[in-house]
Protein backbone atom coordinates (compact mmCIF):
# COMPACT_ATOMS: atom_id res chain seq x y z
CA UNK A 1 0.00 0.00 0.00
CA UNK A 2 1.42 3.41 -0.79
CA UNK A 3 3.51 2.42 -3.70
CA UNK A 4 2.40 3.09 -6.98
CA UNK A 5 3.85 1.94 -10.34
CA UNK A 6 7.73 3.42 -10.98
CA UNK A 7 11.01 2.78 -12.63
CA UNK A 8 11.97 -0.53 -11.67
CA UNK A 9 15.50 1.15 -10.93
CA UNK A 10 13.87 4.00 -8.93
CA UNK A 11 11.79 0.54 -7.03
CA UNK A 12 15.28 -1.14 -6.81
CA UNK A 13 17.02 1.43 -5.42
CA UNK A 14 14.43 2.24 -2.56
CA UNK A 15 14.26 -1.13 -1.02
CA UNK A 16 18.47 -1.20 -1.24
CA UNK A 17 18.54 2.14 1.40
CA UNK A 18 15.12 0.62 3.41
CA UNK A 19 17.49 -2.67 3.19
CA UNK A 20 20.64 -0.80 4.50
CA UNK A 21 19.06 0.76 7.14
CA UNK A 22 17.45 -2.60 8.39
CA UNK A 23 20.85 -3.61 8.53
CA UNK A 24 22.32 -0.42 10.15
CA UNK A 25 19.61 -0.96 13.18
CA UNK A 26 20.53 -4.81 13.18
CA UNK A 27 24.13 -3.91 13.83
CA UNK A 28 23.17 -1.51 16.46
CA UNK A 29 21.43 -4.82 18.19
CA UNK A 30 24.83 -5.90 18.49
CA UNK A 31 26.96 -3.50 19.19
CA UNK A 32 25.61 -2.92 22.64
CA UNK A 33 27.56 -6.35 24.18
CA UNK A 34 30.69 -4.98 23.96
CA UNK A 35 30.04 -1.37 25.11
CA UNK A 36 27.50 -2.38 27.87
CA UNK A 37 30.22 -2.02 30.55
CA UNK A 38 31.73 1.64 29.24
CA UNK A 39 27.86 2.62 28.98
CA UNK A 40 27.55 1.52 32.63
CA UNK A 41 30.60 3.39 34.17
CA UNK A 42 28.97 6.36 32.27
CA UNK A 43 26.07 6.99 34.46
CA UNK A 44 27.82 5.63 37.59
CA UNK A 45 27.10 1.78 37.42
CA UNK A 46 29.76 -0.68 37.83
CA UNK A 47 30.52 -3.95 36.66
CA UNK A 48 28.93 -5.60 39.48
CA UNK A 49 25.67 -3.81 39.39
CA UNK A 50 24.99 -5.65 36.14
CA UNK A 51 21.24 -6.07 37.34
CA UNK A 52 20.34 -2.56 37.42
CA UNK A 53 21.72 -2.38 33.91
CA UNK A 54 18.89 -4.67 32.78
CA UNK A 55 16.95 -1.56 31.80
CA UNK A 56 19.11 -0.66 29.19
CA UNK A 57 18.71 -3.74 27.35
CA UNK A 58 15.08 -4.30 28.49
CA UNK A 59 14.52 -0.64 27.27
CA UNK A 60 15.65 -1.12 23.77
CA UNK A 61 13.57 -4.43 23.46
CA UNK A 62 10.59 -2.62 25.01
CA UNK A 63 10.55 0.04 21.99
CA UNK A 64 11.65 -2.42 19.34
CA UNK A 65 8.55 -4.85 20.25
CA UNK A 66 5.71 -3.06 21.83
CA UNK A 67 4.95 -0.61 19.31
CA UNK A 68 5.64 -2.59 16.31
CA UNK A 69 1.97 -3.40 15.58
CA UNK A 70 1.05 -0.19 15.50
CA UNK A 71 3.86 1.19 13.47
CA UNK A 72 2.55 -1.83 10.76
CA UNK A 73 -0.42 -1.19 10.90
CA UNK A 74 0.06 3.48 10.74
CA UNK A 75 2.21 1.93 7.38
CA UNK A 76 -0.82 0.27 6.11
CA UNK A 77 -3.06 3.19 6.58
CA UNK A 78 -0.47 6.01 5.36
CA UNK A 79 2.01 4.44 3.27
CA UNK A 80 5.21 2.45 3.84
CA UNK A 81 8.13 5.52 2.88
CA UNK A 82 6.26 8.37 5.13
CA UNK A 83 6.67 5.40 7.79
CA UNK A 84 10.09 4.47 6.83
CA UNK A 85 11.40 7.72 7.03
CA UNK A 86 9.61 8.35 10.55
CA UNK A 87 11.46 5.66 11.88
CA UNK A 88 14.77 6.71 10.61
CA UNK A 89 14.61 10.02 12.50
CA UNK A 90 13.00 8.53 15.77
CA UNK A 91 16.09 6.14 15.26
CA UNK A 92 18.56 8.93 14.72
CA UNK A 93 16.53 11.00 17.72
CA UNK A 94 17.63 7.93 20.25
CA UNK A 95 20.97 7.82 19.05
CA UNK A 96 21.30 10.90 20.01
CA UNK A 97 19.67 10.95 23.66
CA UNK A 98 21.74 7.89 23.92
CA UNK A 99 25.41 9.64 22.79
CA UNK A 100 24.43 12.57 25.26
CA UNK A 101 23.10 10.26 28.57
CA UNK A 102 24.13 11.14 31.72
CA UNK A 103 22.63 9.55 33.63
CA UNK A 104 20.39 5.84 33.93
CA UNK A 105 16.71 7.51 32.74
CA UNK A 106 17.96 9.35 29.87
CA UNK A 107 20.29 6.26 28.71
CA UNK A 108 17.21 3.89 29.08
CA UNK A 109 15.01 7.00 27.15
CA UNK A 110 17.73 7.09 24.26
CA UNK A 111 17.72 3.01 23.73
CA UNK A 112 13.76 2.75 24.41
CA UNK A 113 13.36 5.36 21.10
CA UNK A 114 16.28 3.42 19.01
CA UNK A 115 14.27 0.32 19.47
CA UNK A 116 11.01 2.06 18.19
CA UNK A 117 12.52 3.61 15.38
CA UNK A 118 15.09 0.39 14.71
CA UNK A 119 12.13 -2.10 15.15
CA UNK A 120 9.66 0.09 13.12
CA UNK A 121 12.01 -0.55 10.31
CA UNK A 122 12.11 -4.16 9.56
CA UNK A 123 8.44 -4.61 9.07
CA UNK A 124 7.62 -1.71 7.09
CA UNK A 125 10.61 -2.78 4.82
CA UNK A 126 9.26 -6.73 4.39
CA UNK A 127 5.99 -4.51 3.40
CA UNK A 128 7.85 -2.89 0.89
CA UNK A 129 9.15 -5.72 -0.63
CA UNK A 130 5.22 -7.18 -1.42
CA UNK A 131 4.13 -3.32 -2.82
CA UNK A 132 7.18 -3.26 -5.27
CA UNK A 133 7.03 -7.19 -6.74
CA UNK A 134 4.35 -9.45 -7.31
CA UNK A 135 4.20 -12.73 -5.08
CA UNK A 136 5.92 -15.28 -7.84
CA UNK A 137 8.88 -12.58 -7.48
CA UNK A 138 9.16 -11.78 -4.01
CA UNK A 139 10.95 -14.63 -3.01
CA UNK A 140 15.05 -13.17 -3.87
CA UNK A 141 14.35 -9.62 -2.45
CA UNK A 142 12.72 -10.97 1.14
CA UNK A 143 15.80 -13.51 1.15
CA UNK A 144 17.95 -10.32 0.33
CA UNK A 145 15.93 -8.16 3.40
CA UNK A 146 16.48 -11.08 5.93
CA UNK A 147 20.32 -11.63 4.58
CA UNK A 148 21.38 -7.90 5.40
CA UNK A 149 19.54 -8.35 8.81
CA UNK A 150 21.73 -10.85 9.58
CA UNK A 151 24.57 -9.49 8.00
CA UNK A 152 23.87 -6.12 10.36
CA UNK A 153 24.19 -8.57 13.66
CA UNK A 154 27.52 -10.12 11.90
CA UNK A 155 29.07 -6.44 11.22
CA UNK A 156 27.57 -5.13 14.89
CA UNK A 157 30.06 -6.37 17.07
CA UNK A 158 33.28 -5.62 14.41
CA UNK A 159 31.82 -2.29 13.87
CA UNK A 160 31.80 -1.71 17.54
CA UNK A 161 35.17 -3.09 18.26
CA UNK A 162 36.85 -0.61 15.49
CA UNK A 163 34.78 2.31 16.97
CA UNK A 164 35.50 1.48 20.91
CA UNK A 165 39.53 1.14 19.37
CA UNK A 166 39.27 4.47 18.25
CA UNK A 167 37.29 6.28 20.26
CA UNK A 168 34.49 5.69 23.19
CA UNK A 169 30.84 4.20 23.48
CA UNK A 170 29.66 7.71 22.49
CA UNK A 171 30.84 7.85 19.52
CA UNK A 172 29.16 4.63 18.15
CA UNK A 173 25.52 6.41 18.59
CA UNK A 174 26.65 10.05 16.99
CA UNK A 175 27.49 7.60 13.82
CA UNK A 176 24.36 6.26 14.01
CA UNK A 177 22.69 9.56 14.19
CA UNK A 178 24.41 10.62 11.07
CA UNK A 179 23.64 7.75 9.04
CA UNK A 180 20.46 7.73 10.34
CA UNK A 181 19.40 10.94 8.90
CA UNK A 182 21.53 10.80 5.58
CA UNK A 183 19.31 6.99 4.59
CA UNK A 184 16.17 9.49 5.72
CA UNK A 185 17.45 12.29 3.66
CA UNK A 186 18.44 9.63 0.45
CA UNK A 187 15.17 7.83 0.92
CA UNK A 188 12.94 10.90 0.97
CA UNK A 189 14.41 12.72 -2.34
CA UNK A 190 14.43 9.37 -3.85
CA UNK A 191 11.05 8.58 -3.08
CA UNK A 192 9.86 12.31 -4.05
CA UNK A 193 11.91 11.86 -7.72
CA UNK A 194 9.91 8.68 -8.06
CA UNK A 195 7.27 9.47 -6.99
CA UNK A 196 6.87 6.27 -5.40
CA UNK A 197 4.86 7.54 -2.83
CA UNK A 198 1.21 7.31 -3.35
CA UNK A 199 0.13 11.08 -3.69
CA UNK A 200 -3.09 11.05 -1.94
CA UNK A 201 -1.27 10.03 1.25
CA UNK A 202 1.96 11.81 1.28
CA UNK A 203 2.44 14.47 -1.57
CA UNK A 204 5.84 15.68 -2.12
CA UNK A 205 6.41 19.25 -1.37
CA UNK A 206 9.05 21.79 -2.01
CA UNK A 207 8.20 23.90 0.50
CA UNK A 208 10.73 23.91 3.82
CA UNK A 209 8.75 25.07 7.16
CA UNK A 210 11.67 27.39 8.19
CA UNK A 211 9.76 28.20 11.07
CA UNK A 212 9.36 24.67 12.14
CA UNK A 213 13.09 23.96 11.50
CA UNK A 214 14.37 26.86 13.46
CA UNK A 215 11.99 25.76 16.43
CA UNK A 216 13.26 22.38 16.44
CA UNK A 217 17.16 23.17 16.06
CA UNK A 218 16.62 25.78 19.05
CA UNK A 219 15.13 22.82 21.33
CA UNK A 220 17.52 20.14 20.03
CA UNK A 221 20.61 22.39 20.85
CA UNK A 222 19.28 23.50 23.95
CA UNK A 223 18.53 19.97 25.10
CA UNK A 224 21.91 19.12 24.21
CA UNK A 225 23.79 21.42 25.95
CA UNK A 226 21.87 20.80 29.08
CA UNK A 227 22.54 17.02 28.84
CA UNK A 228 26.34 17.20 28.26
CA UNK A 229 26.85 19.98 30.54
CA UNK A 230 30.07 21.33 29.00
CA UNK A 231 32.91 22.06 31.38
CA UNK A 232 34.13 25.16 29.77
CA UNK A 233 30.79 26.98 29.54
CA UNK A 234 29.34 25.78 33.30
CA UNK A 235 32.25 26.69 34.78
CA UNK A 236 32.42 30.28 32.73
CA UNK A 237 31.54 33.49 35.15
CA UNK A 238 29.78 34.47 32.12
CA UNK A 239 28.59 31.85 30.23
CA UNK A 240 27.81 29.42 33.45
CA UNK A 241 24.78 31.36 35.01
CA UNK A 242 21.66 29.33 32.31
CA UNK A 243 23.19 26.33 33.60
CA UNK A 244 22.26 27.04 37.01
CA UNK A 245 19.39 25.06 38.76
CA UNK A 246 17.01 27.64 40.71
CA UNK A 247 16.87 27.67 44.22
CA UNK A 248 17.42 24.30 46.21
CA UNK A 249 16.78 22.27 42.98
CA UNK A 250 19.78 19.56 41.74
CA UNK A 251 17.67 18.82 38.65
CA UNK A 252 19.62 20.14 35.48
CA UNK A 253 16.49 21.00 33.95
CA UNK A 254 15.08 23.05 35.83
CA UNK A 255 17.64 25.87 35.12
CA UNK A 256 17.14 28.36 32.31
CA UNK A 257 18.72 26.66 29.95
CA UNK A 258 16.70 23.40 30.74
CA UNK A 259 13.51 25.54 30.89
CA UNK A 260 14.13 26.92 27.24
CA UNK A 261 14.72 23.40 25.66
CA UNK A 262 10.94 22.00 27.41
CA UNK A 263 9.52 25.93 26.28
CA UNK A 264 10.74 25.68 22.65
CA UNK A 265 10.04 21.71 22.47
CA UNK A 266 6.14 22.61 23.12
CA UNK A 267 6.27 25.71 21.06
CA UNK A 268 7.50 23.17 17.79
CA UNK A 269 4.90 20.41 18.98
CA UNK A 270 2.19 23.23 18.64
CA UNK A 271 3.55 24.04 15.36
CA UNK A 272 3.50 21.18 13.96
CA UNK A 273 0.09 21.06 14.59
CA UNK A 274 -1.24 23.80 12.58
CA UNK A 275 -1.16 20.72 9.57
CA UNK A 276 0.22 20.31 5.88
CA UNK A 277 3.07 22.54 5.00
CA UNK A 278 4.71 22.00 8.61
CA UNK A 279 8.00 20.22 9.24
CA UNK A 280 5.87 17.46 11.06
CA UNK A 281 2.00 17.69 10.29
CA UNK A 282 1.62 15.61 13.82
CA UNK A 283 -2.72 16.54 13.12
CA UNK A 284 -2.49 13.54 10.31
CA UNK A 285 0.35 11.86 11.96
CA UNK A 286 -2.42 11.39 15.03
CA UNK A 287 -5.43 11.15 12.62
CA UNK A 288 -3.42 7.74 11.55
CA UNK A 289 -3.18 6.58 14.77
CA UNK A 290 -6.46 6.94 15.94
CA UNK A 291 -7.88 5.63 12.39
CA UNK A 292 -5.02 2.59 13.36
CA UNK A 293 -7.25 1.80 16.63
CA UNK A 294 -4.97 3.50 19.63
CA UNK A 295 -6.88 1.24 22.25
CA UNK A 296 -6.09 -2.40 20.04
CA UNK A 297 -2.21 -0.91 20.33
CA UNK A 298 -2.15 0.34 24.18
CA UNK A 299 -3.89 -3.60 24.76
CA UNK A 300 -0.96 -5.06 22.89
CA UNK A 301 1.67 -2.80 24.04
CA UNK A 302 0.56 -3.46 27.60
CA UNK A 303 0.67 -7.44 26.52
CA UNK A 304 3.86 -7.51 24.89
CA UNK A 305 5.36 -5.43 27.27
CA UNK A 306 4.52 -7.42 30.50
CA UNK A 307 6.40 -10.43 28.45
CA UNK A 308 9.24 -8.44 27.42
CA UNK A 309 9.98 -7.26 30.96
CA UNK A 310 9.56 -10.58 32.90
CA UNK A 311 11.69 -12.65 30.76
CA UNK A 312 14.37 -9.70 29.61
CA UNK A 313 14.73 -8.35 33.21
CA UNK A 314 14.78 -12.59 35.14
CA UNK A 315 18.22 -14.07 36.51
CA UNK A 316 18.25 -17.49 34.91
CA UNK A 317 20.08 -18.46 37.92
CA UNK A 318 16.93 -18.14 40.20
CA UNK A 319 13.99 -18.70 37.87
CA UNK A 320 12.94 -18.35 34.07
CA UNK A 321 11.22 -14.95 34.86
CA UNK A 322 11.90 -11.97 37.19
CA UNK A 323 10.77 -12.01 41.15
CA UNK A 324 7.71 -9.79 39.59
CA UNK A 325 7.43 -11.90 36.54
CA UNK A 326 4.41 -13.54 37.33
CA UNK A 327 2.45 -10.38 38.25
CA UNK A 328 3.28 -8.84 34.25
CA UNK A 329 2.34 -12.11 33.27
CA UNK A 330 -0.65 -12.09 34.49
CA UNK A 331 -1.19 -8.30 33.38
CA UNK A 332 -0.48 -9.28 29.99
CA UNK A 333 -2.98 -12.40 29.96
CA UNK A 334 -5.37 -9.89 31.00
CA UNK A 335 -4.51 -7.35 28.17
CA UNK A 336 -4.64 -10.23 25.77
CA UNK A 337 -8.12 -11.47 26.87
CA UNK A 338 -9.15 -7.71 26.85
CA UNK A 339 -7.47 -7.51 23.25
CA UNK A 340 -9.22 -10.26 21.92
CA UNK A 341 -12.74 -9.01 23.22
CA UNK A 342 -11.90 -5.45 21.50
CA UNK A 343 -10.66 -6.73 18.20
CA UNK A 344 -13.73 -8.65 17.99
CA UNK A 345 -16.36 -5.59 18.33
CA UNK A 346 -13.96 -2.59 17.29
CA UNK A 347 -15.12 -1.03 13.45
CA UNK A 348 -11.48 -0.44 12.33
CA UNK A 349 -9.34 -2.99 14.83
CA UNK A 350 -5.21 -3.36 15.24
CA UNK A 351 -4.68 -6.38 13.80
CA UNK A 352 -8.27 -6.71 10.99
CA UNK A 353 -10.01 -9.11 11.46
CA UNK A 354 -9.57 -12.11 8.49
CA UNK A 355 -6.18 -11.15 8.53
CA UNK A 356 -4.61 -13.75 9.76
CA UNK A 357 -7.36 -16.62 9.23
CA UNK A 358 -5.21 -19.10 6.50
CA UNK A 359 -3.36 -21.55 8.02
CA UNK A 360 0.14 -20.53 6.54
CA UNK A 361 -0.77 -16.30 7.99
CA UNK A 362 -0.91 -17.81 11.51
CA UNK A 363 1.18 -20.95 11.19
CA UNK A 364 4.14 -18.70 10.24
CA UNK A 365 4.25 -16.77 13.52
CA UNK A 366 4.29 -19.80 15.55
CA UNK A 367 7.16 -21.10 13.24
CA UNK A 368 8.84 -17.73 13.91
CA UNK A 369 8.73 -18.05 17.65
CA UNK A 370 10.46 -21.18 17.89
CA UNK A 371 12.77 -19.78 15.35
CA UNK A 372 13.91 -17.29 17.49
CA UNK A 373 13.66 -19.47 20.57
CA UNK A 374 16.64 -21.55 18.90
CA UNK A 375 18.48 -18.99 17.05
CA UNK A 376 18.78 -16.92 20.18
CA UNK A 377 20.80 -20.20 21.92
CA UNK A 378 23.49 -20.20 18.61
CA UNK A 379 24.15 -16.00 19.66
CA UNK A 380 24.87 -16.42 22.93
CA UNK A 381 25.82 -19.83 23.84
CA UNK A 382 28.33 -20.47 20.70
CA UNK A 383 30.80 -17.33 22.62
CA UNK A 384 30.25 -19.13 25.71
CA UNK A 385 31.46 -22.31 24.53
CA UNK A 386 34.22 -20.67 22.87
CA UNK A 387 35.75 -18.89 26.00
CA UNK A 388 35.34 -22.36 28.24
CA UNK A 389 36.66 -24.95 25.71
CA UNK A 390 40.21 -25.78 25.61
CA UNK A 391 40.84 -22.63 22.94
CA UNK A 392 40.43 -20.64 25.76
CA UNK A 393 39.10 -17.71 23.31
CA UNK A 394 38.91 -14.01 24.49
CA UNK A 395 35.96 -11.41 23.77
CA UNK A 396 36.96 -10.66 20.20
CA UNK A 397 38.20 -14.83 19.71
CA UNK A 398 34.92 -15.43 20.58
CA UNK A 399 33.25 -13.26 18.48
CA UNK A 400 35.06 -14.66 15.26
CA UNK A 401 33.79 -17.91 16.49
CA UNK A 402 30.11 -16.78 15.99
CA UNK A 403 31.23 -15.19 13.09
CA UNK A 404 31.65 -18.42 11.23
CA UNK A 405 27.93 -18.94 11.96
CA UNK A 406 26.83 -15.82 11.13
CA UNK A 407 28.44 -15.44 7.69
CA UNK A 408 26.72 -18.93 6.49
CA UNK A 409 22.59 -16.81 7.79
CA UNK A 410 23.21 -14.50 5.00
CA UNK A 411 24.25 -16.80 2.62
CA UNK A 412 21.29 -19.20 3.31
CA UNK A 413 18.71 -16.47 3.48
CA UNK A 414 19.65 -15.14 -0.32
CA UNK A 415 19.60 -18.95 -1.50
CA UNK A 416 16.22 -19.52 0.10
CA UNK A 417 14.83 -16.53 -1.53
CA UNK A 418 15.82 -17.53 -4.80
CA UNK A 419 14.97 -21.18 -4.61
CA UNK A 420 10.56 -20.17 -3.50
CA UNK A 421 10.35 -19.52 -6.90
CA UNK A 422 10.77 -23.52 -7.48
CA UNK A 423 10.09 -25.60 -4.39
CA UNK A 424 7.53 -25.25 -2.34
CA UNK A 425 7.76 -23.13 0.92
CA UNK A 426 7.03 -25.96 3.34
CA UNK A 427 10.03 -28.02 2.42
CA UNK A 428 12.26 -25.25 2.28
CA UNK A 429 11.56 -23.91 5.69
CA UNK A 430 11.25 -28.06 6.82
CA UNK A 431 14.67 -28.59 5.63
CA UNK A 432 15.91 -24.70 6.45
CA UNK A 433 15.21 -25.90 10.65
CA UNK A 434 16.00 -29.39 10.15
CA UNK A 435 19.69 -28.84 9.02
CA UNK A 436 19.68 -26.32 11.91
CA UNK A 437 18.27 -28.64 13.96
CA UNK A 438 20.82 -31.27 12.91
CA UNK A 439 23.83 -28.53 14.24
CA UNK A 440 22.30 -28.33 17.12
CA UNK A 441 22.72 -31.86 17.81
CA UNK A 442 26.41 -31.86 17.05
CA UNK A 443 26.62 -29.15 19.27
CA UNK A 444 25.34 -31.02 21.85
CA UNK A 445 27.95 -33.70 21.56
CA UNK A 446 30.73 -31.21 20.99
CA UNK A 447 34.23 -32.55 23.21
CA UNK A 448 36.46 -30.10 25.20
CA UNK A 449 38.97 -29.48 22.67
CA UNK A 450 36.01 -29.45 19.41
CA UNK A 451 36.59 -25.94 18.01
CA UNK A 452 40.69 -26.59 17.29
CA UNK A 453 38.93 -29.30 14.68
CA UNK A 454 37.59 -28.51 11.43
CA UNK A 455 34.40 -30.28 12.02
CA UNK A 456 33.27 -27.48 14.32
CA UNK A 457 33.44 -24.75 11.12
CA UNK A 458 31.25 -27.35 9.43
CA UNK A 459 28.72 -27.71 12.12
CA UNK A 460 28.35 -24.12 12.62
CA UNK A 461 28.15 -23.12 9.05
CA UNK A 462 25.47 -25.98 8.70
CA UNK A 463 23.45 -24.58 11.10
CA UNK A 464 23.75 -20.82 10.15
CA UNK A 465 23.20 -21.79 6.83
CA UNK A 466 19.66 -23.54 7.85
CA UNK A 467 18.73 -20.51 9.81
CA UNK A 468 19.39 -18.48 6.73
CA UNK A 469 16.93 -20.98 4.68
CA UNK A 470 13.98 -20.23 6.25
CA UNK A 471 13.91 -16.34 6.44
CA UNK A 472 12.08 -15.90 2.98
CA UNK A 473 9.63 -19.02 3.08
CA UNK A 474 8.79 -17.70 6.61
CA UNK A 475 8.12 -14.04 5.38
CA UNK A 476 6.56 -15.27 1.45
CA UNK A 477 4.39 -17.63 3.06
CA UNK A 478 2.62 -14.27 5.67
CA UNK A 479 2.36 -12.21 2.59
CA UNK A 480 1.02 -14.33 -0.29
CA UNK A 481 -1.87 -15.34 2.72
CA UNK A 482 -3.00 -12.21 4.33
CA UNK A 483 -4.27 -9.04 2.15
CA UNK A 484 -2.08 -6.88 0.70
CA UNK A 485 -3.80 -3.82 3.01
CA UNK A 486 -2.65 -5.84 6.16
CA UNK A 487 1.31 -6.50 5.33
CA UNK A 488 2.31 -4.05 7.52
CA UNK A 489 0.82 -5.07 10.97
CA UNK A 490 1.24 -8.65 9.53
CA UNK A 491 4.90 -8.20 8.73
CA UNK A 492 5.38 -6.61 12.54
CA UNK A 493 3.28 -9.24 14.22
CA UNK A 494 6.14 -11.65 12.83
CA UNK A 495 9.07 -9.67 13.49
CA UNK A 496 7.48 -9.65 17.45
CA UNK A 497 7.10 -13.54 17.63
CA UNK A 498 10.23 -13.67 16.69
CA UNK A 499 11.79 -11.20 19.37
CA UNK A 500 9.23 -13.05 22.53
CA UNK A 501 10.33 -16.51 21.07
CA UNK A 502 14.24 -15.05 21.57
CA UNK A 503 13.06 -14.02 24.99
CA UNK A 504 11.49 -16.92 25.78
CA UNK A 505 13.78 -18.83 24.60
CA UNK A 506 17.48 -17.21 26.41
CA UNK A 507 15.19 -17.39 30.03
CA UNK A 508 13.70 -21.15 29.25
CA UNK A 509 17.09 -22.47 27.69
CA UNK A 510 19.38 -20.86 30.31
CA UNK A 511 17.43 -21.97 33.07
CA UNK A 512 17.53 -25.95 32.14
CA UNK A 513 21.21 -25.47 31.30
CA UNK A 514 21.80 -23.93 34.82
CA UNK A 515 19.47 -26.49 36.83
CA UNK A 516 22.22 -29.01 35.04
CA UNK A 517 25.08 -27.03 35.87
CA UNK A 518 24.08 -26.81 39.66
CA UNK A 519 23.17 -30.90 39.97
CA UNK A 520 27.02 -32.11 38.25
CA UNK A 521 28.32 -28.99 40.53
CA UNK A 522 26.98 -30.86 43.43
CA UNK A 523 28.48 -34.20 42.85
CA UNK A 524 32.17 -32.50 42.45
CA UNK A 525 34.34 -33.70 44.89
CA UNK A 526 35.77 -30.71 46.85
CA UNK A 527 38.93 -28.75 45.87
CA UNK A 528 41.25 -30.49 48.54
CA UNK A 529 40.20 -34.02 47.54
CA UNK A 530 41.33 -33.24 44.26
CA UNK A 531 44.13 -31.12 44.49
CA UNK A 532 45.22 -32.27 47.85
CA UNK A 533 47.65 -30.93 50.95
CA UNK A 534 46.79 -27.31 51.32
CA UNK A 535 45.71 -26.29 47.88
CA UNK A 536 42.18 -24.78 47.16
CA UNK A 537 42.40 -24.52 43.66
CA UNK A 538 43.94 -26.21 41.00
CA UNK A 539 43.94 -27.28 37.21
CA UNK A 540 42.52 -30.42 37.63
CA UNK A 541 39.11 -29.04 39.72
CA UNK A 542 38.99 -26.29 37.35
CA UNK A 543 38.83 -28.65 34.54
CA UNK A 544 36.04 -30.40 36.28
CA UNK A 545 33.87 -27.16 36.55
CA UNK A 546 34.88 -26.22 33.17
CA UNK A 547 33.50 -29.78 32.37
CA UNK A 548 30.36 -28.91 34.35
CA UNK A 549 29.49 -25.88 32.26
CA UNK A 550 30.55 -27.64 29.10
CA UNK A 551 27.67 -29.70 30.11
CA UNK A 552 24.99 -26.97 30.49
CA UNK A 553 25.97 -25.59 27.00
CA UNK A 554 25.24 -29.39 25.69
CA UNK A 555 21.77 -28.99 27.44
CA UNK A 556 21.03 -25.22 25.88
CA UNK A 557 21.80 -26.71 22.37
CA UNK A 558 20.14 -29.84 23.20
CA UNK A 559 17.00 -27.25 23.72
CA UNK A 560 17.67 -25.46 20.46
CA UNK A 561 17.48 -28.57 18.69
CA UNK A 562 13.98 -29.50 20.34
CA UNK A 563 13.02 -25.90 19.14
CA UNK A 564 14.15 -26.00 15.29
CA UNK A 565 12.70 -29.33 14.52
CA UNK A 566 9.57 -28.24 16.06
CA UNK A 567 9.79 -25.39 14.01
CA UNK A 568 10.38 -28.06 11.12
CA UNK A 569 8.07 -29.88 12.30
CA UNK A 570 5.45 -27.07 11.87
CA UNK A 571 6.78 -25.78 8.47
CA UNK A 572 6.00 -29.02 7.05
CA UNK A 573 1.83 -28.94 8.72
CA UNK A 574 1.59 -25.44 8.32
CA UNK A 575 2.81 -24.49 4.75
CA UNK A 576 1.52 -27.33 2.98
CA UNK A 577 -1.01 -25.86 1.20
CA UNK A 578 0.98 -22.22 1.08
CA UNK A 579 1.00 -21.06 -2.11
CA UNK A 580 3.99 -21.95 -4.71
CA UNK A 581 5.73 -19.24 -6.99
CA UNK A 582 6.14 -20.56 -10.84
CA UNK A 583 7.59 -18.99 -13.51
CA UNK A 584 4.45 -19.02 -15.16
CA UNK A 585 2.45 -18.07 -11.48
CA UNK A 586 1.30 -18.59 -8.58
CA UNK A 587 -0.87 -21.40 -7.14
CA UNK A 588 -4.54 -20.71 -5.81
CA UNK A 589 -4.91 -21.53 -1.87
CA UNK A 590 -7.52 -24.12 -1.62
Amino acid sequence: MGVAASAPGMNRALLWLAALAVMFAAADTYVVVLSLPDMMSSVGLSVEQLQRAAPIISGFLLGYVAMLPLIGRIADLRGRVPVLIAALVIFAFGSLVTAVAYDLDSLVAGRFLQGLGGGGLVPVTLALVADLYAVEDRGLPLGIVGAVQELGSVLGPLYGAVVLAVGNWRDIFFINLAVGLVLAAAIRTLNARGRTTDPATSPPSRHVDLIGLALLSVAISAMVLVMTQPPALITSVSLGAPFVPFGTSTSIWWSPLGLVAGLVALIFVGWCFGGAGRLINLRSWIASARQADLVGATLMSVMLGGIILAFASADPAVAVFSPIGPWLLAVSALSGVLLVWHNRRAKAPLVPRGALRRTPAWGALVISFFVGAALIAALTDIPVFARLSALNADQMGAALVLIEFLIALPIGAVLGGWLTRFAPLWLLSGAGMALAGVGFVLMANWSYDALEHWHSSVHLAMTGFGFGIVLAPINAALLATTPDQDHGVASALLVVSRMVGMLVGISALTTIGLRRYYAMESQLPTPNEVCGGNSTRCAEFAKLVTEAGISQLHVIFAGAAVCAFIAAGCSVIFFLRAPRAHASGVTAIA
